[in-house]
């Protein structure tokens, strides 16, 4: 598949690419600094081989795969035109600054969704937290500590996914087959495969994900039509 990921140069985003990559997809990656844009993973993607793989197991040089482009989500003039001719487009944008207020994940989704929209492409994976709802099915600890700590600590970034989900639900959507996935706490530890995920609804008792996890079931969701227009819980 053609891929156009942005947020590669976090965490999640820098894992999705290298991912991508070692599963043969071509890729067209957006920041703000291309000269961050890093491929090579020592935690270790997925195994090599399976669909589309060669002989050997590999897909050839990643780098023929691969296209960097500068540019910024909230800045869509940038990246706008290169959107035609993908076939899903992947977020992982995120803000670290917990001291003010964002709009990278709402604005920068609908500047998105609407270039998706003038260039035909339709599919568009997000995402958000699990940290925006304390559900029932947590643990009462965990509740209390989602609810007092965790999302009074994120609350600018988590208010600003919420408007982002928002508007995924919303009119400016509804050509868009979209996906959010919330994990919960990530990590930094390898890729694994073992991960719960749970479509429209909450995992019970929800633990960590890491980043090169979470990463995997991205990619495991952009062909999955059960997903479309909904939320995917993904988590240990």
């Amino acid at each position: 598949m053609r891929l156009l990921l942005f947020g590669v140069t976090g965490g999640t985003g820098a894992q999705l690419l290298s991912q991508a990559l070692a599963t043969g997809h071509r890729v067209t990656a957006v920041a703000r600094d291309p000269a961050r844009v890093r491929t090579a993973d020592p935690k270790g993607g997925p195994p090599a081989g399976g669909p589309g793989a060669g002989p050997s197991g590999g897909y050839g040089s990643p780098g023929a795969r691969l296209t960097v482009l500068r540019g910024d989500a909230l800045a869509p003039e940038g990246w706008r035109e290169a959107v035609a001719g993908h076939d899903a487009v992947v977020s992982c944008l995120g803000s670290t600054d917990r001291r003010h207020p964002t709009t990278v994940y709402s604005q920068g989704t609908r500047h998105l969704v609407e270039a998706m929209r003038a260039s035909g492409v339709r599919r568009l994976l997000c995402l958000s937290s699990a940290g925006l709802d304390a559900t029932p099915d947590l643990p009462l600890p965990q509740r209390l500590v989602t609810r007092h700590v965790i999302q009074r600590l994120y609350r600018h970034g988590y208010a600003d996914m919420a408007r982002m989900e928002g508007l995924l639900s919303s009119a400016v959507a509804e050509e868009t087959l979209w996906t959010v996935v919330r994990p919960p706490m990530l990590t930094d530890g390898p890729s694994t495969g073992r991960y719960r995920t749970v479509i429209g609804g909450h995992l019970e008792r929800p633990k960590s994900l890491s980043r090169a996890d979470l990463a995997h079931c991205l990619l495991g969701l952009v062909e999955d039509p059960r997903t479309h227009r909904t939320v995917v819980e993904a988590a240990y």
